[in-house]
């Protein structure tokens, strides 16, 4: 089956790649760490200038209408360079629960502001299948109160939409009255979680009867490939030092041992972009298979992204654990990937019971 990125699609990853280039070198992420805000607003507006946040949504509503592929390959540069944007929830879950669930009218109001870049939707969930923590939300009329923890893509939110356990979805500013988002710094300092609590806090109910799983699904595919992204970095990084450092006399990458290492983190790479790949193709092309595959792809990631993000390092060395080096940008981004939305078991229990065996 042919699920390769069309001509469109590439020249989007190769603008995307040469701008984060230009705008992302290490020092801005050693500053962007030391600041603990976690969020870079000048490098989201350049990147909404390119269209980013827009890259799901259709062109009636400003947007580029590219679909599930062309975010995974975003998704894979964005975790090329731990771009300290939000991504999986506020270009991808939130515009896919809108386009899914919302009426016209509320698509017209939400989703030219998303492509826009103007509203950056964090997203919650208060049912297990986001896999976000255990939750009590209450609605009356259209007042929450309760809490949600984990919520993604908390830095540098205006909104959260939070889509709760009936399917029901609903959006609130972060700012709104009884809304407190508390973000915490974690384990990728480029992009912090949040805890929210809401004591009878307006907000919009914008849907009713939603398919969280869904929303789930495209948000693991991202996930995946972000990790996808960053595992690749760490191998290319630890390739050029193979090539530079040198000991008894010549560069270490002549070493046997390093050798092998290469080769098993690029040997388990390359079987994993196509998974990848397949499971973002599968989110629009193979509605029926998307979330089986958005979990095999997330749980696959997982393993392999931890295995090479180790590998890499010990190819390092002593320097792999330093500061200055900035390797840990994205070992943290690959561990952080791997729990998100639910780790390797949880993935597997849910694949799983989509295939019958045992209860979601």
């Amino acid at each position: 089956m042919e699920f390769g990125p069309s001509d469109t699609e590439r020249l989007f990853e190769r603008v995307l790649r040469t701008f984060l280039a230009e705008r992302l070198p290490l020092e801005a992420l050693h500053r962007l760490a030391a600041s603990g805000a976690g969020f870079d607003d000048k490098l989201w507006a350049g990147l909404a200038e390119l269209g980013l946040p827009g890259v799901l949504v259709p062109e009636r509503f400003g947007g580029a209408g590219l679909g599930a592929f062309a975010a995974g390959l975003a998704a894979e540069t964005l975790g090329a360079f731990a771009a300290p944007v939000p991504f999986a929830g506020a270009a991808v879950m939130a515009p896919l629960a809108l386009l899914r669930a919302a009426s016209e009218a509320t698509q017209a109001a939400w989703l030219p502001r998303i492509a826009s870049g103007s509203a950056r939707l964090a997203v919650a969930f208060e049912s297990r299948a986001g896999a976000t923590g255990t939750v009590a939300i209450t609605g009356h009329g259209e007042r929450l109160s309760g809490r949600l923890e984990g919520v993604i893509d908390a830095g540098g939110a205006t909104h959260v939409l939070a889509v709760l356990r009936d399917g029901t979805i609903a959006i609130f500013a972060v700012d709104a009255p009884g809304a407190g988002v508390a973000v915490g710094p974690s384990l990728d300092r480029t992009r912090p979680l949040g805890d929210l609590v809401l004591r009878d806090t307006p907000a919009e109910i914008v849907a009713g009867a939603g398919d969280a799983r869904a929303i789930v699904a495209a948000g693991r595919a991202m996930l995946a490939a972000d990790t996808l992204g960053a595992a690749q970095t760490m191998l290319d990084r630890a390739v050029a030092y193979a090539q530079q450092r040198e000991q008894f006399g010549r560069p270490i990458g002549s070493f046997q041992a390093i050798k092998h290492m290469c080769a098993e983190m690029a040997a388990m790479l390359e079987p994993a972009r196509a998974l990848v790949w397949y499971a973002a193709h599968a989110q629009d092309a193979l509605p029926d298979e998307a979330s089986l595959l958005a979990c095999h792809a997330k749980a696959h990631l997982g393993e392999v992204g931890r295995e090479v993000s180790r590998m890499a390092t010990e190819v390092h060395g002593g320097m792999g654990f330093t500061h200055e080096l900035g390797l840990h940008y994205w070992f943290k981004r690959i561990a952080t990937d791997r729990q998100l939305l639910g780790g390797p078991e949880h993935c597997r229990r849910d694949a799983a019971a989509l295939q019958g065996w045992g209860a979601a």
